[in-house]
């Protein structure tokens, strides 16, 4: 799609006079947007994946049951990485958490965070996109065994944390994206969504200005449908509000990861009902283009021996970078995406 719109405006400017010269400055502007996209993309490693999951879901952390011990310390492991990193909080200062009092929170939990980190926008910073990730977990079971949640949602936690990383590195070196990146780290995703319905609730930013959520929940593993394929990834919710969006996504997997994307569970007639059970939904409810990344159940899904010992860091590196590209691509486009269904 995007290809298609670069040939037009070339088109147009050669009908309205424009030399040769121009067109190929243009043209060469396109491809250096693609190799700094590749530059970046390339700083998302194995190595920093790994190093952060296996502290996200340590023993130490407990589980990271919502409101609990465990549950604070992965908050503050993450918002010590955004400091250390120099990305800023949309909250102002070293207040990097969107408390969450007991009320809204049900269930008698005890008050918990958003964890929220800011990159502005240089040329529209009052469009926001969102890259979200549940971080908490589970927590410890009567026995006193530790659900690490590894891939749930360890995984997402550490991939956006390494997207976050990526971006600023571009705006350090004087390449930051056009639009603003709000990261969110949600808590109670396995309590019911609580965070990411507080935060569309109470938003930091309005949420007519938010054009996208990009949401990351499990992308370390393979279920048994790609037990001999493993170079794939479930995309649920890219088409139900944003063809542009479902568009945008294939030409940035067509272009740079190149892995099988898988529709399965993004069909109205899946039972699992996937498209209801993660964050992004809270979004979508209020009518933003949502794409929930995924990599289906598995044996250790909701269970103890869901440890990162098991994560393909491969595997999680190159999904990680697809959802950087989109991202990339979303932040930096001409236009913001369109709500067309």
């Amino acid at each position: 799609m995007q290809k298609n719109l670069f040939t037009f405006i070339f088109i147009s400017l050669l009908s309205f006079g424009f030399n040769n010269a121009v067109v190929a400055q243009a043209a060469e502007s396109v491809e250096v947007t693609g190799i700094l996209a590749k530059n970046y993309a390339a700083g998302i490693t194995e190595v920093d994946l790994k190093t952060h999951l296996y502290v996200i879901a340590s023993d130490e952390f407990e589980g990271r049951n919502t409101g609990e011990p465990g549950q604070k310390l992965a908050a503050e492991y993450i918002k010590n990485f955004y400091i250390d990193r120099n990305i800023a909080s949309p909250l102002g200062g070293n207040n990097y958490f969107q408390t969450i009092s007991e009320e809204h929170l049900q269930r008698n939990l005890k008050p918990s965070e958003n964890v929220v980190a800011f990159i502005k926008g240089s040329e529209k910073p009052d469009e926001i996109l969102v890259i979200s990730a549940h971080y908490d977990h589970l927590g410890i079971d009567k026995d006193g065994e530790i659900y690490n949640g590894a891939d749930d949602d360890g995984s997402g936690t550490v991939a956006v944390m390494a997207i976050a990383a990526a971006f600023q590195q571009a705006v350090e070196d004087g390449n930051g994206p056009k639009r603003s990146i709000l990261f969110l780290h949600v808590t109670g995703e396995e309590k019911g969504l609580l965070g990411s319905k507080y935060y569309v609730n109470l938003p930091i930013f309005p949420l007519e200005n938010t054009i996208a959520d990009l949401n990351i929940d499990m992308i370390g593993r393979s279920d048994e449908a790609h037990e001999n394929g493993p170079n794939y990834i479930y995309l649920i919710g890219s088409d139900k509000l944003s063809k542009e969006l479902h568009d945008l996504s294939e030409e940035m997997n067509h272009k740079f990861t190149k892995l099988d994307l898988d529709y399965t569970y993004n069909l109205d007639s899946d039972p699992n009902r996937f498209y209801y059970r993660s964050d992004h939904y809270n979004f979508a409810k209020n009518n933003i283009p949502v794409i929930f990344y995924f990599n289906g159940t598995h044996e250790n899904y909701h269970r103890i021996s869901d440890t990162p010992d098991k994560i393909n860091y491969e595997l999680l590196a190159k999904r990680t970078q697809l959802v950087f590209y989109t991202a990339w691509e979303i932040a930096n486009r001409e236009n913001r995406i369109s709500v067309d269904k």
